[in-house]
């Protein structure tokens, strides 16, 4: 055992010393030479050309010449003899162009700040701002007092500024979901005077870019400037999921998986005609997603954060590519990567040994010896007819009319043992895509919306004592309501059955793999050991041992996505 962690380690060891040779041994060198075009929408000419310039430099062999284009659609890259190009998010693709392959490289951010003493901030961090509340202060001059927006007896006006930046009114203005920014009692200016005076006035509310507040350091916030909380779901208080505004970090991972909203960020996208196998087009988009990201932030975009950047790499690792060396100028990705390496060699230590002390655990009867040990597509029961909705709910008509629903056998793999359920009351009325209730876990928990619209005619009264039910038999003892439906016909259009909804199934199990190795992998190697077996196959009760962050995580990209 020591032998072999030992040897494990020295492969790895010079393994990633080569990793940072200057003489990176590649055979594709010849891939490196040549001239190539690429296509840029024209608001990311100059970064597309600096990207272009830099790489160039790096293999003075390989000439790319940038031309600028309007569409960098698929005809477009097809007339300019290139292989790729980059569009921004709220570029229009065009719907006979859907085929388009994209992956986001970059990201536009724009943030609602106020200034460290807003007396208040406790308040405000408490209950976040929703974009309705957004909208009615900048509508309303006359009312645009704190007390409007805190609910409380402050009479103090709101100052509000923007930046003079047309991308960012655009989006602001998309965001307030309004055609016309106001123009009474809004300031309008450049970043100098717009962080001055947020700085300077404690009542005051700005929109600007992220990369506009952030500090030298690039980890923190410039001086006496705060995130301001949005409530995103609009619930009056800032929920676990929405705590993303503390720390930059939280922050930018938080954009990324969901729990900010769409409408103040945009993407900038690699595009191209279909996914990148070509030698030379892969190393070049390694390269943006690595040292390529520094450019980003001069030219007025924010980088990826690292675990974001390190999953779509992770797409490209069975390709032996040359990725140009780090110089001296970039010696913190370099650092990274040796910190990250490091982790690798550590996590496989401690991974190996809990494998060995595992299996000598499993000649020993589980606790949970009902469950299988394995989680794939074989292990789901998927029953014929009844109606299933991507929510991972179910629905049956029963003869009187009634409908049953519960959650389907793939999310109580997920969760593991359920410990308790919190149901509506008989009677209510619910729409299909409102929360119809939560499953908990150990004290975290699922919002699982319902799959149907209609009234509560009765609850599984079982599940509040023996919740378990829902894992032992999601489909029958563990139904949860019986619902009257008020649109059953037409509802079912948007349901699948039971073939149909295998086969979204299958793509499920891959975006969970792609989550986990994603979300979980790369940022928490101590939970790598209880998400897969040998040979990467999932776990059963795969969120069991996690705690709350990741369920939230999954919530917004598995739950949230299709309610």
């Amino acid at each position: 055992m020591k032998n072999i962690v030992l040897a494990l380690i020295g492969v790895l060891v010079l393994d990633s010393s080569g990793l940072y040779s200057e003489k990176v041994e590649t055979k594709n060198n010849l891939s490196q030479e040549g001239s190539i075009n690429v296509l840029s929408t024209p608001e990311l000419y100059n970064l597309t050309t600096k990207w272009a310039n830099e790489y160039s430099r790096l293999h003075p062999e390989l000439k790319i010449n940038v031309i600028s284009d309007k569409d960098a659609n698929t005809t477009s890259l097809h007339e300019a003899d290139a292989n790729f190009g980059f569009i921004s998010g709220d570029h229009t693709i065009a719907p006979d162009d859907e085929i388009l392959w994209k992956m986001a490289v970059g990201r536009d951010v724009i943030v609602p700040i106020t200034g460290s003493k807003n007396p208040f901030l406790q308040e405000i961090f408490q209950c976040g701002i929703s974009s309705e509340q957004f909208a009615w202060i900048f509508n309303n001059p006359e009312k645009r007092i704190w007390g409007n927006i805190l609910s409380n007896e402050q009479n103090i006006p709101v100052h509000l500024y923007v930046i003079n930046d047309e991308s960012v009114i655009e989006v602001v203005k998309k965001f307030l979901n309004i055609n016309q920014m106001p123009a009474e009692g809004i300031t309008i200016t450049s970043k100098e005077e717009i962080i001055s005076a947020i700085q300077n006035d404690p009542y005051a509310i700005g929109f600007c870019k992220l990369i506009n507040i952030v500090g030298p350091d690039k980890q923190s916030v410039v001086e006496n400037i705060k995130l301001l909380p949005i409530d995103k779901n609009g619930n009056g208080k800032i929920d676990y999921m929405e705590k993303i505004y503390d720390d930059l970090d939280v922050f930018a991972r938080g954009v990324w998986i969901g729990k900010y909203p769409k409408a103040l960020y945009r993407d900038v996208y690699y595009v191209s005609p279909a996914q990148p196998a070509n030698e030379t087009d892969v190393a070049f988009l390694k390269w943006i997603l690595t040292d390529g990201q520094h450019f980003l932030y001069e030219s007025g975009y924010s980088d990826l954060v690292y675990s974001e950047r390190q999953s779509k790499i992770d797409k490209f690792n069975s390709i032996n590519i040359n990725i140009p060396p780090s110089k001296d100028i970039y010696s913190f990705p370099a650092l990274a990567a040796i910190i990250f390496t490091a982790i690798i060699i550590l996590s496989l230590i401690i991974s190996t040994i809990v494998y060995f002390k595992r299996n000598k655990r499993i000649s020993i009867p589980a606790a949970n010896a009902a469950y299988p040990l394995v989680f794939n597509e074989n292990s789901v029961i998927i029953p014929k007819g009844l109606y299933f909705d991507k929510t991972h709910t179910w629905a049956f008509m029963e003869k009187d009319g009634v409908v049953k629903i519960g959650i389907d056998d793939f999310l109580q793999h997920i969760t593991g043992p359920i410990t308790r359920i919190e149901m509506k009351k008989t009677g209510e009325k619910i729409k299909k895509g409102d929360m119809a209730l939560s499953i908990i876990q150990k004290g975290k928990q699922l919002n699982i919306y319902s799959p149907i619209s209609g009234t509560i005619k009765d609850q599984n009264k079982v599940l509040l004592s023996n919740s378990s039910l829902i894992n032992s038999s999601p489909y029958s003892e563990g139904w949860v309501y019986k619902i009257e439906p008020a649109n059953w016909s037409r509802e079912i259009q948007f349901l699948d059955m039971a073939e149909k909804y295998k086969n979204w199934l299958f793509h499920e199990f891959s975006r969970l793999k792609d989550f986990l190795a994603a979300s979980l992998k790369v940022n928490r190697m101590e939970y790598e050991n209880v998400v897969l077996q040998d040979g990467g196959v999932l776990k059963d009760s795969v969120l069991a041992d996690f705690g709350p962050e990741v369920w939230d995580d999954f919530q917004t990209n598995f739950l949230d996505t299709y309610k």
